[in-house]
């Protein structure tokens, strides 16, 4: 499952987060110079692809010039950017890898846009109480690094004014046998990283119960693209 969960804001073991337990993921491990470098590489290379270019032109088509964006999980800040790049006034970067802030922080500069972005690194459920709260709230492939969805929903919705847009696994019988698959592979090398599978409905119930209504959803074979806006 190439791509799967390239930066994450969150811990995670088998039961969620739970902090001092040992099982908290070495996300600076995981996510490290050498994944950061082939990435953003890509990205330079290509572009945003897939269902990151998907969110990114739903949240273009819904209204992003002079909006702040809050990009959680952002990994190499390919979301970030491309919002940056549409119009976007401010973008704040939240990620538990260095080497992804670190990544991320050196394209956003690159591209010229150094005074209208903030990094921060670390765990944003932990962390949100001190992040603003932004017109855009986005979460690229980061869903499916975070065992209690429910708390990182929870936090992010609440810290999202106008739009709130997701990619996260499809919820299909096949790609419970990838990540399982894959989970087992953390547990033969010892990783203390697993990936999930949460249940759609749930997830977009709990969205919605934040004042959010569904505007746009493409779902595909492995990932979907979703976006919502305040009813308000």
């Amino acid at each position: 499952m190439q791509g799967i969960c390239p930066g994450t804001a969150v811990r995670a073991c088998d039961h969620g987060p739970m902090p001092g337990c040992g099982c908290d993921p070495d996300y600076d491990a995981l996510f490290d110079d050498r994944s950061a470098r082939r990435d953003l590489a890509t990205y330079r290379r290509k572009g945003a692809t897939g269902n990151s270019r998907l969110l990114v032109d739903a949240i273009r088509s819904a209204g992003v010039s002079g909006a702040a964006v809050l990009d959680i999980g952002a990994g190499i800040g390919v979301v970030g950017t491309e919002l940056l790049v549409a119009g976007a006034s401010h973008l704040t970067d939240v990620d538990a890898a260095r080497a992804y802030v670190a990544a991320a922080r050196s394209e956003v500069e690159r591209r010229g846009f150094a005074e209208r972005a903030t990094f921060i690194h670390g765990d944003f459920v932990a962390l949100a109480d001190q992040v603003e709260p932004a017109d855009v709230v986005t979460l690229d492939r980061v869903l499916c690094c975070y065992g209690d969805w429910q708390s990182l929903v929870d936090r992010s919705a609440e810290r999202s004014r106008r739009l709130y847009g997701l990619v996260y696994p499809s919820e299909h019988w096949w790609m419970r046998i990838v990540i399982g698959g894959a989970n087992l592979g953390m547990r033969l090398f010892r990783r203390r990283f697993r990936v999930y599978l949460h249940p759609e409905r749930a997830v977009d119930a709990r969205i919605r119960g934040h004042g959010f209504l569904s505007i746009a959803r493409e779902r595909g074979l492995a990932w979907q693209t979703a976006l919502y806006a305040r009813s308000s």
